[in-house]
């Protein structure tokens, strides 16, 4: 029991931690909303205090298949588009001005005849200033111009593979690109399962169907800390080192409910009883060892803050903080951006 802000004593809410094998298993579709996807499924455990992606450089400039045929189809429209062999249902519309233009061939020109050179000029002003006019600036102009950045993501292409990285970070995600060598994503991803384990995390959950991480569930497990494996239907040799396991096309899709997680290939072979209490779960199993019963609780904390114009990740097991401006590019702390 724990005392909240108005001396009222309530349940302490366990800790969860989510760490994300990219290179094992990225996601097929739109990056952000599989990481929100995966976020909201993580908070029905409990309170989120990381969340973490690991992979090394080609994961993140690879162009999967359903990037390449939307892209490839995007182009045939535009060009259809262009010879009047196509109208579109209604003008597009500019994100940050409202100009309307007949084609999204215009609507991109546009946006990068105006737009974008604006930005350009007030990135300029900006890397002349210093110390806390710096600061304000990048927050009034650059951090705070939400339109335009929306905007750039639905019109420009990334120059290097599909804005993975950037969209994770926008999620939440705590994305950390590993060396190129094989299996570094996979120590990477021990180490912090290792010191999950030395911080009495309650819950991980780990996305992944590397075999290679079943001696560290095990471990968990021995630590009595709950553990979730998300990963394929036809992979599920992880799973049966996991208390529970939860099909990653489910949680991409966001088909995962109570339902689910209740009647979950895992949790039927628990040795002690299963029941909802409340809307949220609660377990007791470890083989002969007493009843230790762990509830599920929802979650409200935010892990990603904003300050001075970056974005910072609030990990409690991250080596170091990291920043990242608004074109993704990772930076170290610096005098004045925080």
């Amino acid at each position: 029991m724990v005392k909240n802000g108005d001396g009222v004593f309530t349940a302490k809410q366990k800790k969860v931690v989510l760490l994300w094998d990219l290179d094992n298993k990225p996601p097929r579709g739109p990056p952000y909303h599989a990481a929100v996807a995966l976020r909201d499924v993580a908070q029905r455990f409990g309170r989120l205090v990381d969340m973490s992606a690991y992979a090394n450089r080609h994961a993140f400039t690879h162009l999967p298949s359903w990037v390449l045929n939307d892209r490839r189809e995007r182009r045939r429209t535009d060009i259809l588009e262009r010879k009047g062999l196509l109208l579109p249902p209604e003008p597009y519309i500019c994100g940050v001005c409202g100009r309307k233009c007949n084609t999204r061939l215009d609507l991109k020109k546009h946006f990068r005849q105006l737009h974008e050179r604006e930005r350009q000029k007030k990135l300029n002003r900006m890397r002349s200033l210093k110390g806390k006019k710096r600061q304000k600036y990048k927050e009034r102009f650059i951090s705070g111009n939400r339109k335009y950045q929306e905007a750039e993501r639905e019109l420009l292409t990334p120059k290097v593979g599909y804005g993975l990285a950037s969209e994770l970070r926008r999620a939440g995600v705590f994305v950390r690109t590993v060396e190129d060598k094989p299996q570094a994503a996979d120590w990477t991803i021990k180490r912090q399962m290792e010191h999950s384990i030395a911080q009495g995390i309650d819950w991980l959950f780990l996305v992944s169907d590397d075999s290679d991480f079943s001696g560290m569930l095990c471990r968990a497990r021995e630590s009595k800390m709950r553990t979730v494996v998300i990963g394929d239907d036809g992979q599920r040799a992880l799973g049966r080192y996991a208390d529970i396991w939860v099909p990653w096309i489910n949680v991409e899709n966001g088909e995962v409910d109570d339902e689910m997680l209740r009647t979950s290939p895992r949790v039927d072979e628990f040795d002690g009883d299963f029941e909802e209490e409340g809307g949220f779960f609660s377990f007791s199993h470890f083989d002969d060892e007493e009843d230790d019963e762990s509830d599920v609780d929802s979650v409200v904390d935010e892990i990603v803050v904003t300050s001075s114009g970056f974005n910072r990740l609030i990990s409690a097991f991250s080596e170091e903080d990291l920043y990242w401006d608004d074109d993704g590019v990772e930076r170290e702390a610096e005098e004045g951006y925080y």
